[in-house]
């Protein structure tokens, strides 16, 4: 089973908690036991598990990242986004989530975030489902 979502960014590098979309696709699903693989289909996007509770934890990685990872410093990639590919990179394209019982099993402050990083735009977040 397939399921595509989209999003529209709002900044040029933003973390979204979508925990609750991929929740209620789930649900849609009636997939009770199994996994779902969330994939984010952009190279300069990723998603990732993390905090969802402190909004400031998703600032700190941003801070940090942007640190480790200048928007300016000599790329070569001439459409100015070389930043955005190696955040992307980084981070991750894609997680696995359990599914047991109907629920996602996450840690208690754990979310799903989508990671923007050459925003704003529309993205597209694709779920699969498989049945265990």
């Amino acid at each position: 089973m397939f399921e595509q979502t989209t999003l529209k960014t709002r900044a040029k590098v933003e973390l979204i908690d979508i925990t609750s979309q991929i929740k209620d696709i789930v649900n849609k699903s009636g997939i009770e036991n199994g996994i779902v693989q969330i994939n984010v289909p952009h190279t300069t996007a990723a998603v990732t598990i993390n905090e969802n509770a402190d909004p400031s934890v998703k600032d700190d990685i941003i801070m940090e990242l942007n640190k480790i990872i200048p928007f300016n410093d000599n790329y070569k990639h001439l459409e100015g986004n070389s930043a955005a590919h190696l955040k992307s990179s980084i981070v991750g394209g894609n997680e696995t989530v359990i599914i047991d019982n109907g629920n996602l099993i996450l840690g208690r402050w754990q979310g799903i975030i989508f990671c923007e990083f050459d925003g704003p735009r529309r993205r597209k977040v694709d779920i699969k489902f498989v049945k265990g």
